[in-house]
């Protein structure tokens, strides 16, 4: 019995161990996903000029393929959010035995729904429709803002975690 308890008793110290550097896989991809969210508008932005530029600008700009490499870092995005999304779900839950319903959580899957129909706006888009392009760019900017608030209260959150792991 007590080589049992030792036992137990080891395996959850090395999980309780194992938890504590799990805990820093949500964050550091949302920190990659922030960045590449920046990328991305900034992809964004350079397929706007290019479709408002004069016939030289034009010209310069298509060597860029800003619109091929905007739509792969945005499928990207969209895996990278959902994934995130659940991995942070999952690591609270595992870290906790429930998962705790915060404001950080709430916005996330928010933002993860935001992405999604952001995405589900491209074939319109590719049809040419404004009102697409439109409300497209306007989720991704909502996003990318949310994108800010959520890193400073996932860096307050984290911060708890690593506290109540030294106590």
């Amino acid at each position: 019995a007590l080589l049992c308890y030792t036992y137990k008793t080891y395996i959850s110290a090395s999980m309780s161990e194992a938890l504590y550097f799990v805990n820093y896989l949500h964050p550091a991809l949302m920190w990659l996903l922030l960045g590449l969210s920046g990328y991305a508008l900034f992809l964004g932005y350079k397929v706007t000029q290019l479709r408002s530029a004069d016939p030289e600008t034009h010209k310069q700009l298509t060597k860029g393929h800003f619109s091929a490499r905007h739509f792969q870092v945005g499928r990207i995005i969209v895996a990278l959010m959902v994934l995130g999304t659940f991995v942070g779900m999952l690591v609270t839950y595992l870290d906790n035995d429930k998962l705790l319903i915060k404001p950080h959580l709430v916005v996330g899957i928010g933002m993860s729904c935001l992405v999604i129909m952001s995405v589900a706006l491209i074939p319109l888009i590719q049809q040419g429709k404004l009102i697409a392009r439109r409300i497209h760019v306007s989720l991704n900017l909502l996003m990318f803002a949310l994108f800010f608030w959520q890193a400073v209260s996932g860096m307050q959150l984290l911060n708890d975690i690593r506290e109540n792991y030294l106590l």
